[in-house]
């Protein structure tokens, strides 16, 4: 005779069963219907889907870690300097995920100063910087340990997006890689602040006699 556990772990899995099942031809019937084009808005079956695979992701142990990193303004200005190099291509200095790339990932980067990301853990936030998240744009950037504190860092920082002042903007903005062109662009310009001539692009196109 079942016991009562036993019944109850059943039950769950015929459910867990039967909500793979609808997800599965859901999504079996959109790429039928339509494909899947990362130029479209995820469908609430896919928001849900990705809401729960990032919350399956975290081990339930690490999901209440507690930051080890105490707060201070070079804590800060670390995190500030490693965010705009690292993640702002995709998140945007702002943490609102408004850049081409960040809007071209399917899924869209999230804006990280809404509810969707704040009302994550600390545990959450370092273990999905540090891991990635997969079938996303996500990537892993940490070492996979639990004490990186350059990772506890960003965890701060992105818990004080909403607090971002023009004049740190500014400085992050300066810190963002740059593309080839920009780079010479910016040498352009100290070559004539130093009052070089630039060199004459040669000559294009044939002479006649």
């Amino acid at each position: 005779m079942m016991t009562r556990s036993a019944r109850a772990v059943l039950v769950v899995l015929v459910l867990a069963l039967a909500v793979t099942a609808v997800l599965s031809g859901t999504l079996l019937w959109i790429a039928r219907a339509n494909g899947f084009s990362a130029r479209e808005e995820p469908r609430l079956v896919e928001r849900v889907l990705a809401r729960t695979a990032r919350r399956w992701a975290v081990p339930a142990n690490q999901r209440n870690a507690v930051n080890p990193v105490a707060f201070s303004s070079d804590a800060w200005a670390e995190s500030r300097a490693h965010f705009a190099d690292h993640c702002a291509a995709c998140h945007a200095n702002d943490g609102s995920g408004r850049t081409e790339m960040g809007q071209n990932l399917y899924p869209r980067a999230p804006d990280m100063r809404l509810p969707g990301t704040q009302n994550l853990t600390d545990g959450e936030l370092y273990w999905i910087i540090e891991n990635g998240i997969r079938l996303t744009g996500m990537p892993a950037w940490g070492s996979g340990r639990a004490d990186d504190a350059d990772t506890w860092k960003l965890v701060q920082f992105i818990r004080r997006l909403n607090e971002l002042k023009a004049a740190d903007l500014k400085i992050m903005k300066s810190l963002n890689p740059k593309t080839p062109a920009e780079l010479e662009e910016e040498q352009d310009d100290e070559r004539f602040l130093a009052g070089e001539t630039p060199e004459a692009a040669p000559p294009t196109g044939h002479h006649h006699d």
